[in-house]
């Protein structure tokens, strides 16, 4: 990629789009295209083409997604897959169709087997049964993985896919509907934090800024003794925490600078027949659920105590990835967990 190439990020508004926007600044790239989900509907196959004809980007980071964690992937299933099937499809052929001259697409560690040995290798997939809670969502990943091999092996095109491990950072989703699960545990303690100071103006200005469930509808009217009554109801309390499931499954976590350092770096490097099908990116090691709401808890400085309903699904016990390959390629994170989680708490509490 020239500094002056046209580089279009879709989904640049996101976690990983923004991230990917901020790295491509700071190396001095400066025709970026980016459009608003107002301006582009990118499951309009009609709109995207136009959008593709008339811009003519050279270079495509594939970032757009509806993502969510296990609550938002169980309630929309139909929705994840096929937004996440048709976003993909539109941009890919109006990738092929306008010229683009590489594209990077981004997929995600569900795409591997629930119970595929650990760490996870890019050979691992398909070779046994998905997760069934995020099922919908790796089904449109992994058809957007073979749909940029496909279009490599018949049209030629060079189109990259990297499957990252859980990401978090600035521009993260906090809202408890549909976010993941670091920024989940970051706002839960957060909120409980405001309980035990008894703060309930900053916590009602919390609230009703972001949701905590979709069965709420808080407005300005409500009380003190209402918001306590509809955060208890899901396990936040001034004197505990209580999460979903046991505690017991491992999660790996990647900065999304990181990654977008790796994405970069692979399309200024590397072509997709030097990375194969697909490369991993993630951090190397991991934790329990349980170790990494201890660290978010003191983070945010919450007093009480974390409890465990394991009357709640845990999903995937264990999801680390094998990332020997991208480190072979000369990449490596630089961002530790305990320093990634201030700063996105940091983030959370400046928005």
């Amino acid at each position: 990629m020239d500094k002056q190439s046209k580089i279009y990020v879709a989904g640049h508004s996101g976690l990983v789009g923004s991230a990917i926007i901020r790295a491509l600044n700071a190396k001095g790239y400066s025709q970026l295209l980016t459009q608003s989900q107002s301006s582009l509907d990118l499951k309009d196959q009609a709109a995207v083409r136009e959008f593709f004809g008339k811009e003519k980007p050279e270079y495509v980071f594939l970032a757009a997604a509806k993502v969510g964690g296990i609550l938002a992937n169980s309630t929309y299933k139909a929705e994840f897959i096929y937004d996440n099937l048709v976003i993909a499809t539109n941009i890919i052929e109006a990738s092929y169709r306008s010229g683009v001259k590489k594209l990077l697409n981004l997929g995600s560690s569900c795409i591997f087997p629930r119970l595929a040995d650990q760490p996870l290798k890019e050979s691992s997939l398909l070779t046994g049964p998905l997760e069934s809670t995020n099922e919908p969502y790796a089904i449109a990943k992994i058809a957007a993985i073979k749909m940029c091999r496909y279009y490599n092996e018949q049209y030629g095109t060079n189109y990259l896919s990297v499957m990252p491990t859980n990401l978090y950072g600035p521009g993260d989703n906090f809202d408890l509907e549909k976010s993941h699960v670091l920024p989940a545990l970051i706002r839960k303690f957060h909120l409980a934090k405001l309980l035990s100071n008894r703060d309930y103006s900053a916590l009602r200005t919390d609230v009703l800024k972001r949701s905590i469930g979709f069965e709420f509808h808080i407005d300005q009217s409500w009380t003190d003794a209402q918001l306590e009554k509809a955060l208890a109801s899901i396990g936040v309390r001034a004197e505990k925490v209580t999460l979903w499931g046991t505690g017991s499954p491992y999660r790996e976590f990647l900065y999304a600078d990181d990654l977008a350092e790796a994405c970069v770096y692979l399309m200024q490097k590397y072509s997709a027949s030097e990375i194969g099908e697909f490369v991993n990116i993630g951090y190397g090691s991991d934790l329990t659920i349980k170790e990494l709401a201890t660290i978010a808890s003191s983070t945010v400085g919450f007093p009480g105590s974390i409890q465990f309903d394991s009357s709640k699904p845990d999903g995937t016990p264990r999801k680390l990835l094998d990332s020997a390959r991208i480190n072979k390629l000369g990449w490596e994170p630089r961002i530790s967990l305990a320093d990634g989680i201030k700063r996105e708490y940091d983030w959370y509490l400046s928005h």
